[in-house]
């Protein structure tokens, strides 16, 4: 049987580069004996999937992810996942009303249901909010890091990064009490059982799975606390004189940060809240659903305009300001909860000199407000390092990798299931099956509970491969653990019980520091131009495999993430520079993409690189060789997408990468390949003008691809492949 790489369909940008992309991949790998095919794992895939029961039978699709939840348990496993969305509720609602214009047939979204029926309807869709993709698929530890080609490359082109002054005010704030890291408390697993959780003795749900080893953790915020400080720091912000900002995971996060979210939105809004009480109780406005929500339900509002002039006239006068997502429109960073996820707003903060974007489109001074200590103190220690050293030089700076805890829906990303809006006052529990309570937590209406699991597996795994990389490299390697909270505690505890094993073998480098003192410890080797290794739990490792590529290599996205799955598979993803629905609309308009494919290309080659390592197929070696040569040339070339219609764009970048491939394949030791692609190497260079020309014909006009969750293949093919010359070399391999 041939290997064959799964390339998942997803969303957005990445999902229009596909279907350029994709055609020219399938084609020159097939000469390899490597089969490429997709799997469906959008939005709105998922959705068609998961609502099968009220989709017309011959619109009824498969459930890919399902596929693919079994898939990462087998060895053979060898999937490219580029980013989908992380789907907070608006943009689930917004897929549904798309599919339904399409003829899906499907229920709408019971934001309060009110009977049953509509709690399963909900409960289905819960399946699609979030991150509901990750936790499936990654089922191993992470391996993310920068290629060495990409590393020298950025060297001689530099991102730009805005001059911080030593006089800058920004700062984050944190709660001091009643956060989840104050009330944490954590159990090492002493025996394979289901938990239940409990509150006023009632069971909520159970934890399943739960094995010897495992470590077990529960907290809670009080929302009392969460409401106090949230209404301090706006108070704070308006006497500093800088813009004010919430920064938080809603999307991975998709229970416990949307409740927070609303009591910020509740907090700043907090006179027009209490003054249209009874109007927004009328209109089922949801604060965790934000302000663009809130002004969608206006509709309907005989009070409308006058709602929105105060909504306006609050913006407007500030006091204090707020951070923007759109100045031009007045759309403010509470509009809706995933246009402030933090791993994507945090790290823009450093790079800004310290600022963000006020209403009238200038950069400004801000209170970063992250309200749970935990991963807070970490940004904070960046932040006052960035004031006090100044901006951080992009040609100087090491380099920073992550090894990161994330098999087995780990700690956090795994407690959706866990997290509840406290119904009553009393005390939540974890029990054992013998009805022994393993962790107890006083609580009142209103607080926001989470409970959640590393698994013992998991943690060896992540130690060793920690240690794997550390040597490999000989780089020392950070445990970012604070002593100080349960859950860290603990896995600290694992560390000292299964690291000696693998020191024996081979010493290495290594540190535990908490997030802060680890931050500072590493920010100092980075301005020394020394690499350092990263070892962090599941948050972390999403925190900082944003914030430090978007300062050393400008963005996310040029990363490399490998995550070695547990049964001897791989998954590689595409960078993590998110699904960029801002390059969709200008593509929409202008149909110019900006999406820059270099993720996909990287992760191509260590997918291809992992089939040679199991096969010693010398087609593949080829191969592998042939995609880090084109990638290399690729960066040298400057090809990435330009920013302006007009101009090349993904389309162009798509074609150079094969031409380059095609040239390197030309010249390979294979001489089955060389014979091969030799002429398409030729054909592509020959007719340089003239693809580029067909693929600029386009540009500067709208383009249609028949739907913006689903889109029409038919459609959005012709509007990604618009060059007949490149299309029948390619297609003719």
């Amino acid at each position: 049987m041939k290997p064959t790489i799964v390339w998942t369909k997803i969303d957005e940008a990445p999902a229009l580069a596909t279907y350029s992309l994709f055609p020219i991949v399938k084609n020159f790998l097939k000469y390899a004996n490597v089969d490429v095919e997709q799997r469906d794992i959008s939005l709105a895939g998922r959705v068609i999937a998961t609502m099968s029961e009220f989709v017309p039978e011959d619109k009824r699709i498969n459930d890919e992810l399902a596929y693919l939840g079994e898939l990462v348990h087998k060895p053979e496993a060898n999937i490219i996942k580029l980013p989908n969305i992380s789907a907070s509720v608006p943009q689930l609602k917004a897929t549904i009303e798309e599919l339904n214009q399409k003829g899906y047939n499907l229920p709408e979204y019971p934001e309060e249901p009110k009977n049953e029926e509509e709690q399963r309807i909900k409960n289905l869709y819960a399946k699609c909010l979030g991150s509901a993709v990750n936790p499936v698929l990654r089922e191993g530890n992470s391996d993310r890091r920068a290629a060495k080609v990409v590393k020298e490359w950025v060297k001689k082109h530099p991102p730009r990064l805005k001059p911080i002054s030593p006089d800058c005010k920004s700062e984050v704030a944190y709660m001091d009490k009643g956060d989840f890291y104050q009330n944490e408390q954590s159990i090492i697993a002493k025996k394979d059982g289901a938990l239940s959780i409990r509150l006023n003795g009632k069971e909520l749900t159970k934890m399943e799975n739960t094995e010897k080893g495992d470590v077990v953790s529960a907290s809670f915020m009080s929302a009392e606390d969460l409401r106090e400080f949230l209404l301090k720091t706006i108070q704070e912000a308006k006497e500093k004189g800088i813009l004010w900002s919430i920064h938080l995971k809603a999307t991975m996060m998709k229970v416990s940060d949307p409740i927070i979210f609303g009591h910020a939105v509740e907090a700043y809004f907090k006179d027009l809240f209490e003054k249209y009480k009874d109007e927004f109780e009328k209109l089922g406005v949801n604060p965790d659903l934000g302000m663009g929500d809130l002004l969608k339900k206006l509709e309907k509002s005989d009070k409308k305009e006058e709602i929105k002039a105060a909504i306006e006239e609050k913006i407007k006068k500030g006091e204090p300001d707020i951070a923007m997502v759109d100045s031009d429109n007045l759309i403010t960073n509470l509009h809706f909860s995933n246009d402030i996820i933090i791993d994507a707003s945090m790290p823009p903060v450093i790079r800004d000199g310290g600022k963000m974007w006020n209403k009238n489109g200038e950069l400004q001074e801000v209170m970063c407000v992250i309200p749970d200590r935990s991963y807070a103190k970490m940004y904070d220690a960046i932040l006052k390092d960035a004031i006090k050293n100044g901006q951080f030089d992009p040609t100087k700076v090491g380099h920073v990798s992550n090894v990161g805890l994330m098999a087995k829906k780990a700690e956090e990303y795994g407690s959706h299931p866990y997290t509840f809006r406290v119904a009553e006052d009393g005390v939540m529990e974890v029990v054992d099956s013998d009805g022994n309570v393993l962790m107890s937590h006083e609580v009142k209406k209103g607080d926001i509970y989470r409970a959640y699991r590393a698994k013992d597996i998991a943690i060896k795994d992540w130690v060793k491969l920690a240690h794997e990389r550390a040597k490999l490299t000989n780089t020392p390697v950070v445990f970012w653990l604070d002593s100080n909270r349960a859950h860290d505690a603990n896995i600290i505890k694992k560390i000292v019980e299964y690291l000696p094993e693998y020191l024996e073998k081979e010493p290495i480098e290594y540190h535990i520091m908490a997030p802060e003192l680890a931050m500072k410890w590493t920010l100092k080797r980075f301005r020394a131009g020394l690499d350092t290794i990263s070892a962090t739990g599941n948050i972390l490792r999403d925190y900082l495999t944003d914030l430090f590529p978007i300062l050393e290599l400008g963005t996310s996205a040029r990363m490399m993430s490998i995550v070695p799955l547990l049964a001897g598979g791989g998954l590689f993803e595409t960078g993590a520079g998110g699904s960029a629905p801002k390059h969709v609309q200008q593509f929409l308009k202008e149909s110019h993409l900006r999406w820059d494919s270099l993720g996909e290309f990287l992760a191509l080659a260590e997918s291809l690189r992992m089939i040679y390592n199991q096969t010693k197929d010398e087609k593949v070696k080829a191969m592998v060789e042939a995609v880090d040569k084109a990638n290399a040339a690729y960066l040298e070339n400057n090809k990435a997408p330009s920013r302006k219609a007009g101009e090349p764009d993904n389309k162009a970048s798509h074609y150079y990468w094969a031409m380059y491939l095609a040239e390197a394949l030309a010249n390979s030791d294979n001489k089955e390949l060389a014979e091969k692609f030799a002429p398409i190497a030729k054909a592509l260079k020959e007719n340089e003008e003239k693809i580029i020309s067909e693929l600029l014909a386009v540009e500067g006009k709208p383009a249609d691809i028949g739907g913006y969750y689903k889109p029409d293949d038919e459609k959005a093919k012709n509007a990604m492949r618009p060059s007949k010359t490149l299309n029948e070399i390619i297609d003719n391999i």
